[in-house]
């Protein structure tokens, strides 16, 4: 694979522990931006495709790694979609943002990666929003606790585990919502762009990917 430049996600581990993403964004401006260096890569400043490596890199980084699982495959996935995006950018049309459609590229992949492999082992569900993610999040943080007894930790790191595994047993499709919206914490919208489907399918969907998780814990 051609890489566009070498890079680690910056400043944190993304793999295991993401911040969360910002939902008051303020996306007018955001899309203004990208659309300004846009048009400056389509004439030939790739200097301009680099601040846009810059500005998605470990966002989109945090939802592939939750993908696959693995920081090496997530790694080269993301170098992947960026490359793939920088080959198509004369063909991005902007009906959505460019945000977008680089996680449509990169969720594609590792959708495909999956089908491929049929190996996916979920490493952390940090920074959770609601639902399985903030389940997650909250044993994460007490099993990491000196509160409590090594009896207690024990069962708290085995109830994880278990939300871990939980996670291993959906189908990619079912696992990219949520992944999208429990973690990634992204709107219903955005998820029926970035996965081009109905935004009444991705609510059906999500609900059954839901409904696995409750059952695979109860």
């Amino acid at each position: 694979m051609k890489k566009i430049k070498s890079y680690q996600p910056g400043g944190t581990d993304y793999a295991t522990n993401c911040p969360k993403v910002s939902n008051e964004v303020s996306y007018d401006s955001e899309l203004a931006e990208d659309e300004a260096l846009i048009a400056r890569c389509r004439m030939g400043n790739m200097a301009a495709f680099g601040q846009l490596v810059e500005r998605y890199q470990d966002r989109l980084f945090n939802a592939v790694s939750r993908m696959v699982g693995n920081r090496d495959d997530a790694l080269e996935i993301t170098q992947e979609t960026f490359y793939r995006a920088m080959k198509g950018l004369k063909k991005f049309r902007g009906s959505a943002g460019f945000f977008t459609w680089l996680y449509r590229i990169g969720m594609n992949l590792c959708i495909n990666h999956h089908r491929r492999s049929r190996r996916v082992h979920i490493t952390s569900l940090q920074s959770g929003h609601d639902g399985i993610g903030r389940q997650a999040d909250h044993l994460a943080a007490m099993a990491q606790s000196g509160e409590y007894s090594p009896d207690k930790q024990a069962q708290i790191k085995e109830n994880y585990d278990r939300v871990l595994t939980a996670m291993e047993t959906l189908e990619p499709d079912a696992r990219a919502v949520v992944v999208l919206r429990d973690i990634e914490q992204l709107h219903y919208g955005q998820i029926a762009q970035i996965l081009e489907l109905p935004v009444g399918t991705v609510k059906s969907r999500l609900s059954r990917a839901r409904g696995t998780l409750r059952e695979q814990l109860l």
